[in-house]
């Protein structure tokens, strides 16, 4: 398992001459240096927690200089939910500026800038054509099935209510639910885990920096696609909308590529993106597209990909991501259209259709009434996060194996049903049947003839149905009580339901019960005055729904567009964005949002915004890692071997000499820096037997080429199969054409805000530390920064250092 650290981890066996972790008085790690041999080389290599480095002990360290004062973190202790994730690697935003990448871009020209920057826009066009067609895929597999479903349990209900033999019907919806669920619980357990979810935090990371291996293959998309199918038709409190996200951020790092891996077949077309920083910009606009064919709501995807997923943003990205929106949403609306009847007509904008809300009076009285019910939904929000992260814990403690996953969603799956017969049955809530009615399949239960149960017509649809039914049904329609235990009984099984082993979304789940209680809102305003246009309860019902999404998600400028373009009304821009604002500010108060509580609990070393606060006195030399495995210009392919053999760092950096200052415990530093070479190059090198005979290097032109790197890009050669012989092991390994000659340093005393922004801002994977003398001290990575905590709680700060750890889980 590579990854960019050497960790220890919890209860793990360590390797020989490891330096071994004792725990003193106070639960901090001390590191005894007598454990760390130096290599026949006379060079630290060691394996330590951050990117080649074990942090010195306290009494080894240098002073600090008169007048800095800096925080202290707390450590805590390596407990699986306070631990970040050694499974994990960065990806390499920063763009390699090595001889080797000189001499190719050297000879581009204006023409080819201008073709590559076209075929860009043609890329993005197809990603865009095909998440849209994907989507149409799964709303009509949907829409199909449940008709057949619904009408089949239909027909059995209205015969056994006059026979008295309903458990029939009962074990058939059971048998039938049931087995979509189980389907798709066995894709994600047995075929795909990382299809789990939304797949939304996964992408969040992956913008973030983080590579999250297997979550853009082939497979996954199929396994999400599939299963997000059966996780609706099983009846299950989820949603199709949220994966879509993920669904487009895999077909964009699929396409852009021309090739796939999965399938072992290279197209031989697109070679130039084929670098994480290329691919990076494609998967931002797949997820843009993916949220436009949803909601047909290309605006609010661009808006979403640049608050909740993209973390490095630029204004020519801008365009190419609303172009790739807009193609997403209008290929949907053309081929729905046309499946629908309608050829040729625009009449379906996205998966999500909330219809088209009348011009209803808006009154600045009924802000305050808004703003309350962003406290109601924040609260709602807070409450509903607290409780899926216990149940979160509760899944990562006790139910780890497969079989038990699939019991699982089995288990949620009958008493979601259930509880929906169980209401049906005892809810007697008649209405007439009017030609308004767009009802699908009104059940009459118990009803007189001529009427139909209101509780089932929530039920025997799907989520998104019942949705449209909450904005749009007159106001006498619904039962408030009927809507009262609608909701408590939703949101209870939306949150069950949310973090199982199965391909799930959390907007229609939030959207739906938000909109329940918005409803009831509704309905008492509009009988306390006594049917006020005003007091319309749909409209209500829309700010609920709203209220309860932006609590749950904490999204609110992407969240209140993607809500005035879907429902076509502007009016009530205003109200949402307040709602939203409230919830947010409200939910924050207690926890974090649904997505970064999960990041949390996975241990993904994702980086925020910005770094912890009151941090300026805290230096670069009090967080970096050391001893540092260096390599020189020139190496000894043994010595490289042995070092990614002994290792599992991602980078090295090159020196010029080995340089000494003191006693193995007291080296302050590792040689004269030279550049940073990466241990994929390195596996490149050795696969493509680039060696030289002399230890003075080969003067020749390059025999590796970066069309090479880029072919085996991104799963590049393992060890197994590699085979040397005594005299390969005992050439030389030139270093020079293919390191990056000016990797970003920082020296020992620049502040933790300065250098957190700095790898932030850049997009980097590794940063160096460097003396006043340009010679290597430390080395600063992703799990170096992230390690440090600022929890703002209450008008106090808690600083706290994060433990590393091997977990690392599904979201």
């Amino acid at each position: 398992m590579d990854t960019e650290t050497e960790t220890l981890m919890n209860g793990q066996r360590l390797k020989p001459n490891q330096g071994l972790p004792s725990n003193s008085a106070d639960g901090a790690i001390i590191y005894d240096s007598s454990h760390f041999q130096l290599r026949s080389r006379d060079r630290h290599v060691s394996y330590g927690s951050i990117n080649g480095a074990v942090p010195l002990p306290e009494n080894n360290r240098e002073p600090e200089m008169p007048g800095r004062q800096s925080v202290t973190f707390r450590r805590l202790p390596p407990e699986m939910l306070t631990t970040l994730s050694s499974q994990f690697e960065s990806l390499d935003y920063e763009p390699w500026e090595s001889r080797v990448f000189k001499e190719e871009y050297s000879k581009k020209t204006p023409s080819s800038l201008t073709k590559q920057g076209v075929t860009r826009w043609i890329v993005v066009f197809f990603i865009g054509v095909c998440t849209a067609l994907i989507a149409c895929a799964i709303d009509i597999c949907v829409v199909e099935i449940t008709k057949l479903k619904y009408g089949f349990l239909k027909k059995y209900i209205d015969k056994c209510v006059t026979e008295n033999c309903l458990y029939i019907p009962y074990l058939q919806w059971l048998g039938i639910s049931c087995g979509f669920a189980l389907i798709a619980s066995l894709l994600v357990t047995y075929g795909e885990p990382v299809a789990a979810g939304s797949g939304i935090p996964l992408v969040k990371c992956y913008l973030n920096g983080i590579n999250v291996h297997r979550l853009h293959r082939l497979k996954t998309l199929f396994v999400k696609a599939a299963g997000v199918t059966c996780s609706v038709l099983g009846g299950l409190a989820v949603g199709k909308e949220g994966p879509m996200v993920h669904s487009g951020a895999a077909v964009a790092a699929g396409l852009s590529q021309g090739k796939t891996t999965s399938l072992g077949f290279d197209f031989g077309i697109l070679k130039e993106f084929r670098c994480d920083q290329e691919k990076r910009d494609f998967v931002t606009g797949g997820a843009a597209a993916g949220v436009a064919a949803a909601f047909g709501a290309p605006v609010g995807g661009v808006l979403f990909s640049l608050e909740e997923g993209s973390s490095f943003w630029n204004q020519n990205m801008t365009w190419r991501i609303f172009f790739c929106s807009m193609v997403s949403a209008f290929t949907l609306n053309v081929v729905l259209s046309a499946y629908h009847g309608q050829i040729g007509q625009l009449a379906y904008d996205g998966l999500l259709n909330f219809g088209k809300f009348p011009d209803i009076p808006f009154t600045l009285l009924e802000l305050p009434i808004f703003i309350g019910m962003g406290i109601i939904g924040g609260l709602i929000g807070a409450l509903f996060n607290q409780m899926n992260y216990h149940i979160s814990v509760f899944r990562r403690r006790f139910i780890f194996s497969r079989w038990a996953k699939v019991l699982e969603v089995i288990v949620v799956c009958c008493v979601t049903v259930t509880a929906g017969f169980v209401m049906i049955y005892c809810v007697n809530d008649c209405k007439p049947l009017g030609a308004k009615d767009d009802i699908d399949f009104p059940i009459q239960m118990f009803c007189e003839d001529g009427q139909f149960n209101a509780v089932a017509a929530m039920w025997f649809q799907t989520p998104e149905a019942s949705v449209r039914a909450l904005f749009h049904d007159q106001p006498g329609t619904h039962n408030p009580l009927s809507v009262g235990l609608f909701f408590i009984t939703y949101v209870f099984l939306a949150c069950w339901t949310y973090g199982l082993s199965i391909s799930s979304g959390i907007f229609i789940p939030a959207l739906l019960s938000g909109a329940a209680w918005g409803r009831l809102v509704g309905l008492g305003l509009y009988r306390l005055t006594e049917g006020a246009a005003w007091a319309d309860p749909g409209k209500y019902a829309l700010i609920g729904a709203a209220s309860q999404l932006g609590g749950i998600a904490r999204v609110t400028l992407s969240l209140a567009v993607i809500l005035i373009e879907t429902t076509g009304n502007l009016s009530l821009g205003l109200g949402l964005m307040l709602t939203l604002l409230t919830a947010k500010l409200v939910g924050d108060c207690f926890n974090a949002g649904i997505y970064d509580m999960n990041v949390q609990l996975a241990g993904l070393p994702m980086l925020p915004w910005s770094s912890p606060p009151l941090c300026h006195g805290t230096q670069a030399r009090d967080i970096m890692s050391k001893p540092v495995v260096v390599l020189k210009e020139v190496e000894r392919v043994s010595t490289i071997l042995s070092v990614l053999e002994e290792t599992r760092h991602q980078g090295f950096p090159v020196i010029f000499e080995d340089r000494f200052a003191g006693p193995q415990g007291k080296q302050t530093s590792f040689g004269m820096l030279r550049g940073l070479i990466l241990r994929s190059q390195l596996k490149i090198l050795l696969k493509e037997k680039a060696f030289c005979s002399s230890p003075t290097g080969s003067a020749s032109q390059p025999p590796v080429s970066l069309e090479t790197f880029r072919m085996y890009y991104p799963r590049y050669p393992t060890f197994q199969g590699m085979h040397f012989t005594e005299e390969e092991r005992s050439s030389y390994l030139d270093l020079r054409p293919y390191l990056n000659p000016t990797p970003y340093t920082v020296p020992l005393h620049a502040s933790l805000p300065r250098t957190f922004q700095l790898f932030r801002a850049l997009g980097l994977r590794h940063l160096i530390v460097t003396d006043d003398n340009n010679e290597v001290v430390g080395m600063i990575t992703r799990k170096t920064l992230a390690r440090y905590r600022a929890r703002i709680c209450c008008g106090t700060i808690d600083f706290v250092e994060l433990p590393l750890g091997g977990h690392g889980v599904q979201l």
